[in-house]
């Protein structure tokens, strides 16, 4: 059997903040705001996941509220939609993703960001796919004010 998820998730860019996105350190002017560590790739990918399932949402198991989780590495949220879904008996099959921002360049950091994923996951670089678009300077993303990610999931039964 399998499932499908969508994710999404949109994040404020700020000064004096780390740009990390797909669980890597991209080097760029302003950095991702957020009550973690702002990874929103790796967001939009934990929701996909958990939405497949009908687990929630990552604000369900790691609320902004918590003190808890203040600048926790969006790794540790990938791992535990992972978990919950292992729970399940289901494993991701494949990932497509793409971000939305106008900086910095994301794709020379595609094949890191693939490895990152696939490692947290327990699947293959082959099996994650991250694209990046502009906005064509539209909006905020345009202004360079935020970033969006997009991400479905195809899950499948062990």
């Amino acid at each position: 059997m399998m499932r499908i998820g969508f994710g999404f998730d949109v994040h404020q860019l700020a000064e004096g903040r780390d740009f990390i996105l797909g669980g890597v350190h991209i080097p760029a002017g302003k950095g991702i705001l957020g009550h973690s560590d702002a990874d929103v790739l790796l967001h939009a990918i934990s929701d996909a996941i958990l939405g497949a399932l009908a687990l929630g949402d990552i604000g369900l198991h790691f609320p902004d509220t918590s003190a808890s989780n203040k600048g926790m590495d969006s790794k540790i949220i990938l791992a535990k939609a992972i978990e919950l879904a292992a729970e399940k008996g289901y494993f991701p099959a494949n990932i497509d993703s793409t971000v939305v921002c106008e900086k910095p360049k994301i794709m020379p950091h595609a094949l890191a960001m693939r490895e990152s994923v696939a490692k947290v996951c327990g699947i293959t670089a082959d099996e994650v796919s991250i694209k990046a678009t502009t906005n064509e300077k539209l909006g905020f993303i345009g202004r360079e004010e935020g970033v969006v990610a997009y991400a479905v999931v195809l899950m499948q039964k062990k």
